[in-house]
């Protein structure tokens, strides 16, 4: 058997546990495939996802539904003004008994850490995540202790209310690969919802359909998927081009360059193949550069959205005409 059917058959496989995870999802979140789909695409690139949206949509909901139907830790912060960076990562706790300090792990050291209303907390407490998503470590008074992998943090927060909030700073939103919206469902899913509270239904009551193990399993299949180097300079070219754009004060970084192009990979892998395409990297642009970029205030009071900006660059920059097989 060549390296390419053993690829192959490697990819089939992802491609079916994937679709297992999104059906399962979809048991309790109703009509928002698409949403789900990226949210998986963003954990099999080894990304952290930011749900944003208006409150009672079920970003919770979401992020509840996707842990749970994943074999692994999970762990929940609601994010409040008084929560301290101790109660994220962990504290050093003295022990009597052994007469020295032993560190107690925080929340942070689960496979999938909930931060619930991540913008309700204090600069200071959501810096605390910074080494973790970044780096997949976190360090206590000089030492450092890595986290489980894989280690996703699902993080949620509502666009309006803005009293007692504190917004995201521009390091921070780029540690998140993406940012989803769910938006409102249509009066016949909202139905099927309404069903759901009747019957006193939860997220929670999901059984999983993917171990740990096999997270683990796709997201070395993913890291295989094949990005020619025409592909790679397209990816490059689209980060580039948010740079020069004069309602932007911000473009993206080469950080976004890298998530795009794993997004790419894991989108392919669920498609079922073993390559990237322009149009896997079209369908991840906007959800993992638009957040990333800063409007001036001009283009602000002009009613500028990043994702046109994002759509504008598509449809400016020319598909490459390479050959993008493996």
């Amino acid at each position: 058997m060549t390296y390419g059917t053993q690829l192959a058959e490697r990819v089939g496989w992802v491609q079916r546990r994937c679709n297992d995870l999104v059906r399962n999802v979809e048991h309790f979140i109703h009509g928002k495939t698409g949403v789900i789909w990226n949210a998986v695409v963003g954990l099999l690139a080894e990304g952290h996802l930011l749900i944003e949206d208006v409150p009672g949509v079920a970003k919770t909901s979401l992020a509840k539904a996707i842990a749970h139907s994943i074999g692994g830790s999970m762990r929940r912060i609601q994010f409040t003004p008084d929560l301290l960076p101790s109660d994220v990562v962990g504290v050093q706790i003295y022990d009597t008994h052994k007469g020295q300090f032993q560190f107690k792990e925080g929340p942070v050291f689960g496979n999938i850490l909930l931060a619930d209303e991540i913008n309700r907390a204090s600069p200071k407490t959501q810096s605390s995540l910074l080494e973790a998503m970044a780096e997949r470590q976190v360090t206590v008074d000089g030492v450092t202790y890595p986290l489980p992998r894989p280690n996703f943090v699902i993080a949620t927060q509502n666009p309006v209310d803005q009293q007692g909030t504190y917004s995201l700073p521009e390091a921070q939103l780029d540690r998140f690969m993406m940012l989803l919206r769910i938006g409102y469902p249509t009066p016949e899913h909202e139905v099927r919802i309404v069903g759901d509270a009747i019957a006193r239904r939860l997220p929670e009551q999901l059984q999983p359909v993917c171990t740990i193990e096999d997270m683990q399993q796709m997201i070395e299949v993913v890291r295989g998927i094949y990005v020619a180097p025409a592909l790679q300079a397209f990816i490059v070219t689209i980060t580039n081009a948010t740079r020069t754009i004069p309602q932007l004060k911000l473009g993206a970084s080469p950080r976004a360059s890298n998530a795009l192009a794993t997004a790419a990979q894991a989108r392919a892998a669920v498609d079922g193949r073993a390559f990237v395409t322009a149009d896997d990297v079209k369908q991840m642009a906007k959800p993992v550069l638009a957040h990333r970029l800063v409007l001036t205030p001009e283009a602000a009071v002009q009613e500028f959205k990043p994702e046109g900006i994002v759509d504008r660059i598509l449809a400016a920059v020319p598909v490459p005409q390479a050959p993008v097989g493996a």
